[in-house]
């Protein structure tokens, strides 16, 4: 039996915006994706409601097909991943595609080389201050 009730189509905009988060991807690389503006992007994600033409392009770029970006629910995907997350059983994988901890040093010695190069600068800075003195 198929079911015939209508998908909520409850603001567009919202969805697309989250499930770009979701996938990890910027405002700008959709936007390159599509051959609009990073601004197109982001008042189309304000929008609550999208042609459908342009609603198939986005979900292309996204990698979903328009009726998953129709009937997105955030809660149901909290839902999934906190059922799924510990169960090692299920078919499937919803758990984190990346080391949290890797990211966290990633970002530390990002910091730490920014750090070393204002360093730099300003013994650069002091040098040529002494030198003209």
């Amino acid at each position: 039996m198929e079911n015939t009730a209508p998908i909520p189509t409850m603001h567009i905009g919202r969805k697309i915006s989250r499930i770009r988060e979701l996938r990890g991807m910027k405002q700008d690389t959709l936007a390159a994706e599509l051959g609009i503006s990073q601004q197109a992007v982001s008042k189309l994600e304000q929008s609550a409601e999208i042609e459908e033409d342009r609603l198939e392009q986005v979900a292309k770029v996204l990698g979903v097909k328009k009726e998953a970006i129709k009937a997105f629910s955030e809660e149901a995907v909290f839902n999934i991943m906190g059922n799924t997350y510990h169960d090692n059983a299920s078919s499937l994988n919803y758990g984190c595609t990346f080391n949290p901890v890797d990211k966290i040093v990633e970002l530390y010695e990002r910091l730490l080389l920014a750090e070393k190069e204002k360093v730099e600068l300003l013994e650069r800075m002091v040098k040529s201050g002494q030198a003209d003195k």
